[in-house]
């Protein structure tokens, strides 16, 4: 009776001391199946020091391990290097370092990558100073798109350099003193590359056009000019003749023999030679144009060395084995069991949601597996959850309802590969069924909710399958940049050639707005008595012509007026000059300058006007003007010229700053074009005005007026 007492008592205190370690444990260490986050990255670290995810083969290959390893044992001290997704990390990079630690037992420095850069380092039983300085000066001094490969070399460089300290002092005032939160990057991407095409465009066409454009017309002003320092084609005739015509104001209907007078004059001045330098020489041209298409080339050359990247990134680039590494081990998983949870993740269900969640897939009379893992876009499937399924289900062979969950967000995503769930059930209902949120405190809970729809859905009559996701980018033509010369190049040629034109005139307009201020300061010539020349450009324009001859034959009349008593002979040369000038560009005879008053015939009004004036102040002044431009005035020294025909040298009359220095020869434009024809010397033209060049005075100036106009 004694021993069956004791018997009983034993029995009780066992049945109560099991129940009472049941209660007490009901979360227990994980099963063999379900290894914490901490536990795995330790297990891998003890099989290598570097450790790379094979989630982000795109941005980080698993095959690049032995370069974080080269760059780890520069440090000197035992270096253990995880590379993972961000999310893995979640919002303490340094908590997991010291989880990782715990577990794998050694000495040394931990550091933590992510396809975002350098998220911690940690020493652990040994001395590495500025580890904690380096970790800032990386965030801070890295470009945004620098890898992690890059990322860690540059933290070991900034270690090893022992000055850790001051560039991350330096780094950060320096990412303060910017007012943009990204600078330059370090790599060439697709835009960049386009704006490097548009540019390379621009410069070899529009830099060597703009080139010959600048040198073809500096080289045509510069023969301009040589030949106006050489007699501009100013001929002296052997025989007086010709005269200048101010288109019709010089071609009213001719009286007596003034029109057969005046048509025979501009027959000999067409006939005369030398009258410019011309069109610019061709065989001058042709060696100008083969030098700018050289330029180009060589432009063309330099452009491709400089921008002579080719793809963008480290130079890395994923193996086959890379990219289906996760496949292999995710299809592994599924097939040992139908709830994998990414070992690399932290996991957000504990031990009592597995077990549920296991027991409920083992109960539903379908197939469904459930995978909690993230999907970066630098995966082997781009981000693409139903490629991923796609990549598992053809590697399991086995229909079901794939189920994604991401343990970070606690997004869940279903692509139906069963063919005895409508999964149009499970897209309509259960609207009160959220797939995202708080994953710690709702994953579990929204898988649960999940699997009792998908035991509710009803049984689809036929098989079917999800429509085929479209391929993933390749991972290599992913980071491969266009040619240089393709894209934007052409546009880039557009732009070019209209920069060209501008530059071209930006310089021929400054360069005739420097000839102009020039000529303003240019010391003006003085006359008898310190009178001051007119002003005489050597190229007027019609504007100026037309404001000029206004003012001058004002300025004469008014003269004529105020005139008491001048001598009889100078009274009579004004008049002369007045009534001539009017004959020229006022047939009308309004008192107004006609409308069609041509450049020829408003010059010879205005060297009228002046002679007229000059006779008026000055009765001793010489009866001519100067033969290179007669705007310049009285002649009051001669000059030895040579015929453009090869005559014999004569002495001609010319003002005082021309006989010091000979000016440029006054060029007008031609009748042509309503009188915007191109420069040509004076004498060329046809009218009373060309006989100037002959040397003749305005008293008989005045008289080949009166004659060809037929007024006697």
């Amino acid at each position: 009776m004694r021993r069956t007492g004791w018997v009983l008592v034993t029995g009780w205190l066992a049945v109560l001391f099991c129940a009472g370690a049941v209660q007490a444990a009901p979360a227990g260490p994980p099963a063999p199946g379900d290894p914490t986050q901490y536990a795995y990255l330790a297990a891998q670290l003890r099989t290598s020091p570097v450790y790379v995810s094979d989630q982000i083969p795109r941005e980080v290959p698993r095959s690049t391990a032995p370069a974080f390893a080269r760059e780890a044992r520069r440090l000197g001290v035992p270096t253990y290097v995880m590379v993972l997704p961000q999310s893995s990390y979640g919002a303490d990079a340094g908590g997991l370092l010291a989880g990782v630690h715990d577990r794998l037992g050694r000495r040394g420095l931990y550091v933590a990558l992510s396809d975002s850069g350098l998220d911690a380092a940690q020493t652990y039983g040994v001395d590495l100073p500025g580890t904690a300085d380096a970790v800032s000066e990386s965030v801070y001094a890295m470009p945004y798109d620098a890898t992690p490969r890059e990322v860690f070399r540059h933290f070991v460089e900034v270690v090893t350099s022992g000055q850790a300290h001051q560039r991350a002092e330096e780094a950060r005032a320096a990412h303060e003193d910017e007012d943009v939160d990204d600078g330059p990057g370090l790599h060439t991407d697709t835009t960049e590359r386009e704006n490097q095409s548009f540019v390379t465009g621009i410069a070899v066409l529009g830099i060597p056009l703009a080139v010959l454009l600048v040198t073809v017309h500096t080289l045509q002003w510069r023969r301009v000019r040589r030949a106006a320092a050489a007699g501009g084609g100013v001929r002296v005739p052997t025989a007086r003749g010709g005269a200048q015509g101010g288109g019709k104001k010089a071609g009213v209907e001719r009286k007596g023999g003034g029109g057969k007078k005046a048509g025979k004059a501009a027959g000999s001045a067409r006939q005369r030679p030398g009258v410019g330098p011309g069109p610019f020489p061709r065989a001058r041209l042709l060696p100008l144009m083969a030098g700018a298409a050289v330029l180009g080339g060589l432009i063309a050359f330099t452009a491709s060395q400089v921008f002579d990247d080719t793809t963008s990134g480290d130079g890395s680039r994923p193996t086959a084995a890379d990219m289906r590494a996760r496949i292999d081990r995710v299809s592994a998983g599924l097939r040992r069991d139908p709830l994998y949870l990414d070992p690399e993740s932290r996991s957000t269900l504990d031990g009592a949601e597995r077990d549920r969640l296991r027991k409920r897939l083992r109960e539903l009379d379908v197939p469904v597996l459930i995978a909690a893992l993230p999907t970066p876009p630098d995966d082997e499937s781009g981000g693409s959850t139903e490629l991923l399924a796609k990549k598992v289900h053809d590697r399991l062979r086995r229909d079901a309802l794939m189920v994604f969950a991401d343990p970070a967000t606690g997004g869940i995503e279903l692509v139906n590969y069963s063919p005895r769930v409508d999964d149009s059930y499970l897209v309509d209902r259960p609207r009160d069924l959220t797939y995202t949120g708080p994953a710690e405190e709702q994953l579990g809970r929204h898988l649960d909710e999940l699997l009792t729809y998908v035991g509710k859905a009803p049984r689809a009559k036929t098989g079917g399958s999800p429509y085929e996701p479209p391929p993933a980018d390749d991972p290599v033509e992913e980071k491969a940049l266009p040619g240089l010369f393709t894209g934007d190049f052409e546009p880039g040629l557009v732009i070019g050639m209209f920069a060209a034109g501008l530059v071209f005139g930006l310089v021929a307009a400054a360069r005739a707005l420097a000839r102009r201020l020039v000529r303003r300061r240019r010391p003006t010539p003085t006359g008898a008595g310190g009178a001051t020349t007119p002003a005489a450009p050597d190229r007027p324009s019609l504007v100026w012509l037309r404001r000029t001859a206004r003012q001058d034959l004002d300025a004469l009349t008014a003269a004529l007026e105020a005139a008491t008593a001048p001598p009889e002979k100078a009274r009579r040369r004004a008049w002369e000059c007045l009534d001539a000038a009017a004959l020229l560009i006022d047939g009308d005879s309004d008192g107004r300058i006609d409308a069609d008053a041509g450049p020829v015939g408003l010059a010879c009004a205005v060297v009228l006007a002046r002679a007229g004036r000059t006779a008026l102040g000055e009765a001793a002044a010489a009866p001519q003007v100067c033969h290179r431009n007669p705007l310049h005035g009285a002649a009051r020294r001669r000059a030895t010229a040579r015929p453009a025909d090869g005559g014999p040298a004569r002495s001609l009359p010319v003002c005082e700053a021309c006989r010091v220095a000979p000016g440029p020869v006054l060029r007008l434009r031609s009748s042509g074009g309503g009188g915007r024809g191109g420069y040509v010397p004076y004498a060329t033209l046809p009218g009373p005005l060309a006989a100037l060049g002959d040397g003749v005075g305005i008293d008989q100036l005045t008289r080949d007026v009166r004659e060809y106009f037929g007024v006697h």
